[in-house]
C-alpha cells in the first residue's frame, strides 16, 4: 500500500467534555465500558488522533448495536459517519467492503476501473479517505469484518497503522467465538497495541438478563418464567430479545404474570412450536449459520442425543436407568466410559467420531459454550446438555428426520464397535429407520432380555416393539410377539391380547400352539372374559395324538373357568364324572383341581386334602402340568395351616420352573405367597410386596378389585393406617354379576376396613355380599373367606344377637369339617361371643387353648381379647388381665396396631393400668439378654452359651425366660424371627 503523500491539516481541538451517553445506552445493558471507550476515542479522533476500535464478540451479543451506538456518538461529536456491512455475498469482490465504506461505486470494466489489484487502486482509495477527512472528522463504522474479502481486511488493518494524526476513528466489529472449525486470524492480530483498542463483548450477566426479561414482560412476571427465559437466552441479547418478542406475541400478559399475582401461572413453553411465528428459532438458526458447519453438526448431535432421552419412556438406556446427557433415560452416554470428563473426555471423542470433527476442537467448543451459558454440565456426570429445552428444540428445528436417523445409526455402530452393551446400542436403533442396521433385530432382542433381567419391563417392551419392525422369520416373530404380549399385559390396561392373538396365528407346531393359546387364554381370563379364554382353547381342536398337550389344555381351561361360577361348576362336574369312569385319564394336576374344589365346597377335611395332595405331588407328572399341580397344592396347603409346605411349594413353582407372568399357575402361586404371609401376621412384608407389585402401571388386575388390593387394605388396617386404606378402596367399583373371585376377596377386605372405622352396617353389607357371591361359586370353607364370623361380629355390635348366633353356628359347622385350629379357633371365638354366659366363656376359653397350642398368634390375639372381655364382664377382672396383657404383647410383636389398640382398651376396661411399652419388645432386652438370645437364635445350647459367656447355666436359663416373656414367644425356634422384628410402640 502506498503512503499518503500529504496529510490534511489538523482539526481544531474540541474542548467540550465527554458527551452525555444516556440516550445512546438505552437498551444496551452492561455496555458501559464499551460506550466509555467509544466516547473517549471519538473525542481523541476529533482532536486529530485517530485509531482503530475493534469489538470482538460471539454472534448475538450486540456487536451491531455497539456499532450503532458508535455512529450516534460520532455524530454527536460532529463527526461524519461512513458505514459498511460485510456479508458472505460480497466477499468475492476484492475491496468491495472499502468501496462500500467510502461510497465509491464498483463499475467493473469502466474507464476508471483498473482492477482491484492495480498498483494505484489502493492509493486512490486512500486519497478518497483523505478527501473525506479533510472536509470533517470521520467515523468509519464497519460491521462483521470477518466476512469481508481478504483485500478489504488487509486495507483496514494497514489503514489502522496510518490513522495517527488523522481525525478518523475506525470502529470495526468481528465475530470472536470458539467454533469447531478454527477461525481465520482476527483483524488486529498483527497490529501493535498503540493503534488498536480491542474490546471483548461479554454475554449479559444474570441480573442484567433478568432485568431485560422483566422490562419486556412486566415487573410482575413470575420467577419461574424469568429463570426459564434467562436460561433459554443464555445471556445472549439476540436470543433473549427474540424469545421475549415471541412470548409477547403468542401469550397474554396475565398468563405470564399469574404466579406473582397469586393466580395460576402457565409454565414457560418447552417446545418451539409454541413460539411461532418463530423469531427465537430464526435467531438460533442464524447463530448456527454463523458458527459454521462443524459447530452446527456437533450442536445438533448434542441436542438430538439429549432429545432422544427426553422423549424416552423413562426406562430405556443404561441398566441403572441413567441416560444421555445427564437425563434419566435414553440411548445412554451417561454410563462409563462416557461421563463428561473435561477436557479430553471420552464423550468428546465419541462426538468427534460421530460428527467427523477434531476431538480437541469438540472438547474446546463444549467448554466455550458452557462458559457462554448455552450448555450446562449435568450434575454428577459432567455430560453437556443445553441450558433449556427451547434452546435444544431450536437447534433441531428444521433438521430433517432422515439426518437424525442417520446420526443414531452412526452412534449405534460406534458403540457396537466399542463393545458397549446391547441396551446402549439398541437405544440408538430405536430411532433409526427399520432395516437400516446390520443385525438390528439381534441387538434389540438382546437389549430386551437385558432390560427384563434388570426389572424394567417398559424398556423391554419398547425394544421388542421396535424389533417387530425388522425383518424376522415367522417362528421368531411369533416368539417376539408372545414376549411382547406378556409385557404389555403387565403394563397396559388393554395391552397384550392383540400381540398374543397374532402370535398364536403364526405358530404351526402343536406344542407351541398350545402354549401360545394358554398365554392368550390367561390374558383374556385376567381381563374378565373367561368364556373367550375357553373359546381359544376349544379352537385348538382335537389333540388325540398329543395326550400331554390335551391334558394341558384341559387343566388350563379348568383354571380359566375359576373366573366364572357357572363354568367352574360345569367344568368340575365333567372332571368328576371322567374321574369316576376312567380315573387313569385324569392327571395329578386335574385330580388336584378336584381336591381344591371339594375343599372349598366344605366337602373335605384339611387332613384328607393335604394327604391326597402329598400323594399327587409324589406321583409322576408331565413337566407341562407340574406348575398347575404346584399352584393348586400350595393353595390347599395354605388353607390347611401347612404354611411351611405352602411356602416351599410356592418357591419351587416360581424359582425352579421359570413361569411366565401369563402362565395360569403364576398368579395363583403369587397369591398363595401373599395369603401365607398374611396368615402369619407379616403385615409389613405384605405392604412391601403389594406396593412392589402395584407399581406396574395400568394393570387393572392390580388397580381394581383384586386379591392384591384386598391384602393391602387389610395390612394397612392392621398397621393402623385406615385412612390410606380408605383412599385405596374409594374409587374401586365391584361388578354386579359376582363372577370374579378376586372381587369377593375385595369385598371381604373392604368390610374389614369399614368395621375398623366403626361403620358396622357398611361392613355387614360387604360381608353378606361376599358370602352370597362365594355361595354362588360353591365356596363354603371358612379357610378361604371367613365372612360368616366377620358378619356375626358386626351383627353383635349392631345388637342383632340371634342373627349373629345363627351365622356363628353355621361357621362352626363348616370349621369342624375342615378341622384346622385356625378356622375352629376363630369360629369358637365368635360363637362364644354370640352365645354369652357361662357357655360363651367355655367356648372362648376353648378357642384360646386351641390357638395357643397351634402357635397361631394372628387368631390367638382376638381370642384372648374376647375371652378377657367376657371375664371382665362377669367380674373376673383379675383373671382377665394376664390374658389381655398377653394379647397386647403379642399384638405389639406382630406389628398389629389395630389389635394392640383393642387389647389396650380391654385392659383399661379390666381396671389395669396402661402397660409400659418399654417393658416389652426387642428394645426392652438388657445387654445380657441380647447376648444370650443372639447365641440361642444361632442354635447354641444352654451349655454352650454358659461356656462361651462364662455364665452359670441357671443364669442363661433366667435370661432366656425373661427374653421369651418380653418378646411374647414361647419357644426357642421363635427367637430368630422375634429378634429381627422391628416392633412398633403401641399407640
Amino acid at each position: 500500500m502506498t503512503a499518503l503523500s500529504t496529510r490534511p491539516g489538523p482539526c481544531p481541538p474540541v474542548p467540550e467534555p465527554r458527551p452525555d451517553l444516556g440516550h445512546v445506552s438505552t437498551g444496551l445493558l452492561e455496555r458501559g465500558p464499551a460506550l466509555d471507550l467509544l466516547a473517549a476515542d471519538a473525542h481523541r479522533a476529533v482532536n486529530g488522533s485517530g485509531r482503530l476500535v475493534l469489538f470482538r464478540a460471539p454472534t448475538g451479543t450486540g456487536r451491531s448495536a455497539l456499532l450503532d451506538a458508535a455512529a450516534e456518538i460520532g455524530a454527536g461529536t460532529g463527526m461524519r459517519v461512513l458505514r459498511a456491512y460485510a456479508s458472505p455475498e460480497s466477499s468475492g469482490a476484492p475491496l468491495a467492503l472499502v468501496r462500500q465504506l467510502l461510497g465509491l461505486p464498483h463499475d467493473p470494466g469502466g474507464p476508471h476501473d483498473h482492477g482491484a489489484h492495480h498498483p494505484g487502486h489502493e492509493s486512490r482509495l486512500w486519497q478518497s479517505l483523505r478527501d473525506h477527512a479533510a472536509r470533517s472528522p470521520l467515523l468509519l463504522a464497519v460491521d462483521d469484518a470477518h466476512l469481508a474479502d481478504r483485500a478489504s481486511r488487509r486495507w483496514l488493518a494497514e489503514g489502522a497503522r496510518r490513522l495517527t494524526g488523522l481525525p478518523v476513528l475506525m470502529v470495526v466489529t468481528e465475530r470472536g467465538q470458539y467454533d469447531i472449525a478454527p477461525a481465520a486470524p482476527g483483524l488486529a492480530y498483527s497490529l501493535p497495541p498503540g493503534v488498536v483498542r480491542m474490546h471483548a463483548v461479554a454475554p449479559l450477566s444474570r441480573p442484567a438478563a433478568e432485568e431485560l426479561v422483566r422490562t419486556a414482560l412486566g415487573p410482575d412476571t413470575g420467577g419461574a418464567w424469568v429463570d426459564g427465559c434467562v436460561r433459554a437466552g443464555a445471556g445472549n441479547p439476540l436470543l433473549l430479545r427474540a424469545l421475549l418478542d415471541d412470548l409477547r406475541a403468542v401469550l397474554p400478559h396475565g398468563v405470564r404474570a399469574g404466579s406473582a399475582q397469586g393466580g395460576t401461572e402457565r409454565a414457560l413453553p418447552e417446545h418451539c412450536a409454541e413460539l411461532y411465528p418463530g423469531g427465537f428459532v430464526t435467531a438460533v438458526s442464524w447463530w448456527l449459520r454463523s458458527a459454521g458447519e462443524g459447530t452446527t453438526a456437533v450442536a445438533r448431535a448434542v441436542a438430538e442425543l439429549e432429545d432422544a432421552a427426553r422423549y424416552d419412556d423413562g426406562e430405556c438406556g443404561s441398566p441403572d436407568g441413567s441416560g444421555v446427557l445427564g437425563t434419566r433415560s435414553g440411548p445412554s452416554l451417561d454410563d462409563a466410559p462416557y461421563r463428561g470428563r473435561a477436557p479430553g473426555g471420552e464423550f468428546s471423542c465419541f462426538l468427534s467420531e460421530l460428527t467427523h470433527t477434531d476431538p480437541d476442537r469438540v472438547d474446546g467448543w463444549i467448554t466455550a459454550m458452557t462458559g457462554l451459558g448455552l450448555l450446562r454440565r449435568a450434575p454428577g456426570t459432567n455430560v453437556p446438555r443445553f441450558a433449556h429445552p427451547l434452546l435444544r428444540g431450536a437447534v433441531l428445528d428444521g433438521w430433517p428426520r432422515s439426518d437424525r436417523q442417520a446420526l443414531h445409526l452412526r452412534a449405534a455402530e460406534l458403540r457396537r464397535r466399542r463393545g458397549h452393551g446391547a441396551e446402549a446400542v439398541a437405544g440408538h436403533l430405536l430411532r433409526t429407520a427399520p432395516g437400516s442396521a446390520e443385525h438390528g433385530a439381534d441387538t434389540l432382542l438382546d437389549a430386551a432380555a437385558a432390560a427384563s433381567r434388570s426389572g424394567r419391563p417398559g424398556a423391554a417392551a419398547r425394544y421388542l416393539r421396535r424389533a417387530l419392525d425388522e425383518p424376522l422369520e415367522q417362528t421368531r416373530r411369533a416368539r417376539v410377539l408372545t414376549e411382547l404380549g406378556e409385557l404389555e399385559f403387565a403394563t397396559l390396561r388393554a395391552g397384550g391380547i392383540p400381540r398374543l392373538t397374532e402370535a398364536l396365528r403364526l405358530q404351526k407346531e402343536p406344542r407351541e400352539r398350545v402354549l401360545a393359546a394358554v398365554r392368550l387364554g390367561s390374558a383374556l381370563a385376567g381381563r374378565g372374559t373367561p368364556r373367550a379364554a375357553l373359546d381359544v382353547m376349544r379352537e385348538l381342536g382335537p389333540l388325540d395324538e398329543e395326550p400331554a398337550l390335551a391334558r394341558t389344555v384341559q387343566t388350563a381351561s379348568a383354571f380359566f373357568s375359576d373366573h366364572d361360577p357357572a363354568i367352574r361348576r360345569a367344568v368340575h362336574t365333567r372332571l368328576r364324572d371322567r374321574a369316576g369312569h376312567s380315573p387313569e385319564g385324569i392327571s395329578p394336576a386335574l385330580h388336584a383341581l378336584l381336591i381344591r374344589y371339594d375343599s372349598t365346597a366344605g366337602l373335605l377335611s384339611a387332613e384328607s386334602a393335604v394327604r391326597q395332595m402329598r400323594q399327587l405331588l409324589s406321583a409322576p407328572e408331565d413337566p407341562l402340568l407340574v406348575p398347575y399341580l404346584l399352584g393348586t397344592a400350595a393353595a390347599v396347603a395354605q388353607w390347611a395351616d401347612a404354611s411351611d409346605d405352602a411356602e416351599r411349594i410356592v418357591g419351587s413353582g416360581l424359582d425352579e420352573h421359570g413361569l411366565s407372568p401369563l402362565h395360569p399357575a403364576h398368579r395363583s402361586l403369587l397369591d398363595t405367597r401373599l395369603d401365607t404371609a398374611a396368615a402369619r401376621g407379616r403385615h409389613r412384608w405384605v405392604l412391601e410386596e403389594t406396593d412392589r407389585r402395584a407399581r406396574v402401571p395400568g394393570d387393572s388386575t392390580r388397580t381394581g378389585a383384586s386379591n392384591l388390593l384386598a391384602h393391602r387394605v387389610i395390612a394397612l388396617v392392621e398397621c393402623g393406617r385406615p385412612a390410606e386404606a380408605e383412599r385405596l378402596v374409594g374409587g374401586v367399583e365391584v361388578g354386579a354379576a359376582g363372577n370374579d373371585r378376586e372381587e369377593n376377596r375385595f369385598l371381604y377386605a373392604r368390610g374389614v376396613l369399614r368395621a375398623s372405622t366403626g361403620d358396622h352396617a357398611g361392613a355387614l353389607a360387604d360381608f353378606r355380599e361376599c358370602g352370597r357371591r362365594q355361595a354362588g361359586r360353591d365356596v363354603e370353607n371358612p379357610a378361604v373367606t371367613p365372612w360368616r364370623s366377620a358378619a356375626a361380629e358386626s351383627l353383635l355390635l349392631l345388637g342383632h344377637t340371634p342373627e349373629a348366633f345363627a351365622l356363628a353356628e353355621e361357621e362352626n359347622r363348616y370349621a369342624d369339617v375342615w378341622g384346622t385350629p385356625r378356622v375352629r379357633g376363630r369360629a369358637l371365638r365368635v360363637l362364644g361371643a354370640a352365645t354369652g354366659g357361662r357357655r360363651g366363656l367355655e367356648l372362648t376359653a376353648e378357642a384360646v387353648g386351641l390357638l395357643r397350642n397351634a402357635s397361631l398368634d394372628v387368631e390367638l390375639v382376638p381370642a384372648l381379647i374376647t375371652h378377657g372381655l367376657q371375664l371382665t364382664a362377669t367380674g373376673q377382672s383379675r383373671s382377665a388381665r394376664p390374658l389381655l396383657r398377653e394379647a397386647a404383647t403379642t399384638a405389639e410383636r406382630l406389628g398389629s396396631v389395630r389389635l394392640s389398640n383393642r387389647a389396650e382398651l380391654a385392659l383399661s376396661a379390666s381396671g389395669a393400668r396402661r402397660r409400659n411399652a418399654a417393658h416389652t419388645g426387642r428394645d426392652s432386652l438388657t445387654a445380657g439378654e441380647r447376648r444370650v438370645a443372639a447365641l440361642a437364635a444361632d442354635g447354641r445350647t444352654n451349655a454352650e452359651i454358659s461356656e462361651l459367656l462364662h455364665l452359670a447355666r441357671r443364669t442363661v436359663e433366667t435370661h432366656l425366660t425373661s427374653t421369651y416373656r418380653k418378646l411374647g414367644i414361647r419357644r426357642r425356634l421363635d427367637l430368630p424371627a422375634a429378634l429381627k422384628t422391628d416392633t412398633p410402640k403401641p399407640t
